[in-house]
C-alpha cells in the first residue's frame, strides 16, 4: 500500500499510537491521586477505618497506573527526538524547556514522595503521610499542567516568533498561558478526575452486585457519587468553554468538527449538522440532519453568528479525516453528557432511600449501568485527543509549521518496523492480564 511507504504518515501514526497509549494510564493516577487525598483527610477527621482501608486499597490501582504511566511515556520523549528532530531542534527554546519543566518539577516531586505515601503507613506520623499524600497530587496534576501548556501552545502559539527556522521565544509568560493554556489544562485535568470516579465507582458497584463487602464499598460508592456530581457538570461547562475557544483561534478545526462548509451569510445563523457525512473532496456533506442557527448559538452565542466555513480555506489547510473528526467529537460530547444523567440517576434514588445496605442490590440496573460505564471515560479521552490532534493538521504548530517540514528524515521501513513492534509489544501488555483474570479464579479478601 501507498500509504505504508509514506514516512511522514507512520510517524504520525507511531505517535499517536504511543501516545493514545500512554495517556490511558495518567488519566487513573492523576485523578486517583486526588481521590486518595480525600480518603486520607476523611480517616484523619473522623477516624473511621474505613476510610484508611480505602486509602489503601485505592492506592494498589494508583501504583499501577503510575507504574505503567511512566513506562509509557518514554518512548514519547524519545520520539521527539527520532522521528521529529527537525521539530525538536526548531522549537526546543520553549517546547523542550516546558517538558524539562514536567520532569524536573512535575514529576520528580510525585515521585519523591511517593515512597512515603505508600509505604510511611505508621512509619511517618499521620499528618506527614497526608502531605506525601497532597505532594504526590501535586506532582501529578502539574504533569497535567505542564504537558498541555506544551500542546496548547502548539494549537494556540504566542508568546514568540520564527527566526531563521528557530522559534524564538518574546515572553515566557505569553507562550506558557497561550489563549489555549486555560480551557486545555482544566478540560483535561477535569477528564483524569471524571474517568477516574466512573472507575472507582464502577469497581465499587461491581463488588456492590457481587454482594461482596456491601458496607465498605458502599462508602467508597456514595463518596464517589458526591465527587462525579461535581465534576460532570463543570466538565461539561469546560468542554463548552473549549469549543468556544476553537472557533476563534482555530476556525478550520471548528468548521471540521461540525462539518460546516460554507461560511453563513450576516444575519442568518449557521445550521447545526447532528448527524451528517462529511465530503472533504466535494467540498461539501453527502447528507446531514441539521438544526436551524444552533451552531452560531454553540460557537458565538448569538443565534446569527457567523461561523467561518471549511471552504473558506485552501484544502490544503484542511484538516484531513473529517468525518473522523466531526463522530469522535459526538461521541466524546454524547459520553459526558450519558455520565452527567447518571449522576442525576444514582441522586435520585438516594434521595429516595434506595442507596442503602438493604437496598442498594436490589436497584441492579443502577449498578449495571454504573459497572458499565467504567471504560467511557476513557473512550471519551481518547476521542476528545483525536479531535484535538487531528484537527490541528496541517500544522504542527498552528499556522506557523507544517507537520510534513519537521519530520526526521527516516526510510518509511525503519519507521514501520518500529510502529509494528510498539503495537505487538502494548497489545500483548493489555491482553496478558486480561487473559490472566479469565483463567485466575479470585478468592478472598480485596482488604
Amino acid at each position: 500500500m501507498e500509504i505504508l511507504q509514506d514516512p511522514i504518515f507512520l510517524s504520525r501514526l507511531q505517535f499517536s499510537v504511543t501516545a493514545m497509549f500512554h495517556i490511558l494510564w495518567p488519566l487513573t493516577s492523576v485523578g486517583m491521586s486526588l481521590v486518595l487525598v480525600v480518603f486520607e483527610a476523611l480517616w484523619l477527621k473522623t477516624r473511621d477505618a474505613d476510610y484508611y482501608r480505602h486509602a489503601h486499597f485505592w492506592s494498589k490501582l494508583f501504583l499501577l497506573n503510575f507504574s505503567l504511566g511512566v513506562v509509557t511515556g518514554i518512548p514519547l520523549e524519545f520520539e521527539f527526538g527520532t522521528n521529529w528532530s527537525r521539530f525538536s531542534m526548531m522549537t526546543g527554546e520553549f517546547f523542550g524547556n516546558i517538558l524539562g519543566f514536567e520532569g524536573a518539577m512535575a514529576f520528580m516531586l510525585e515521585a519523591g514522595f511517593l515512597g512515603i505515601m505508600l509505604f510511611g503507613w505508621m512509619r511517618v506520623p499521620p499528618v506527614i503521610h497526608l502531605f506525601a499524600t497532597c505532594m504526590v497530587a501535586l506532582g501529578a496534576s502539574l504533569s497535567v499542567f505542564w504537558i498541555l501548556v506544551a500542546n496548547a501552545w502548539m494549537q494556540a502559539p504566542a508568546g514568540g516568533h520564527m527566526e531563521k527556522d528557530r522559534f524564538v521565544v518574546d515572553s515566557y509568560s505569553q507562550a506558557i498561558f497561550n489563549p489555549d493554556t486555560f480551557w486545555a489544562v482544566s478540560h483535561m485535568w477535569v477528564a483524569c478526575l471524571e474517568t477516574t470516579l466512573f472507575v472507582m465507582g464502577g469497581l465499587s458497584a461491581w463488588y456492590l452486585l457481587k454482594g461482596r463487602h456491601t458496607d465498605f464499598f458502599l462508602k467508597s460508592f456514595k463518596l464517589i457519587v458526591i465527587l462525579a456530581a461535581v465534576a460532570a457538570p463543570v466538565q461539561i461547562f469546560l468542554g463548552h468553554g473549549n469549543g468556544h475557544q476553537v472557533f476563534r483561534h482555530q476556525p478550520a478545526k471548528g468548521a471540521a468538527i461540525e462539518a460546516h462548509w460554507e461560511t453563513n451569510q450576516a444575519g442568518s445563523g449557521a445550521n447545526w449538522n447532528i448527524l451528517a457525512w462529511p465530503n472533504k473532496s466535494a467540498q461539501k456533506n453527502d447528507w446531514s440532519i441539521s438544526v436551524p442557527k444552533v451552531l452560531s448559538v454553540l460557537a458565538t452565542g448569538n443565534l446569527d453568528g457567523r461561523v467561518i466555513g471549511l471552504k473558506s480555506f485552501p484544502p490544503a489547510d484542511q484538516p484531513p479525516a473529517i468525518p473522523l473528526i466531526f463522530y469522535c467529537f459526538r461521541i466524546m460530547a454524547a459520553i459526558g453528557f450519558s455520565l452527567f444523567a447518571l449522576i442525576i440517576w444514582t441522586l435520585v434514588c438516594w434521595l429516595k432511600g434506595q442507596l442503602t445496605s438493604e437496598h442498594i442490590v436490589k436497584n441492579r440496573m443502577l449498578l449495571y449501568a454504573w459497572l458499565a460505564s467504567l471504560p467511557l471515560g476513557y473512550l471519551a479521552t481518547e476521542c476528545g485527543w483525536i479531535v484535538r490532534e487531528v484537527g490541528r493538521q496541517p500544522w504542527i504548530i498552528y499556522g506557523v509549521l507544517r507537520t510534513r517540514d519537521v519530520a526526521s528524515a527516516l526510510p518509511a521501513s525503519v519507521v514501520l518496523t518500529s510502529l509494528v513492534s510498539f503495537v505487538i509489544v502494548y497489545v500483548t501488555d493489555v491482553t496478558q492480564p486480561v487473559i490472566s483474570a479469565i483463567l485466575h479464579k479470585p478468592s478472598g479478601s480485596p482488604l
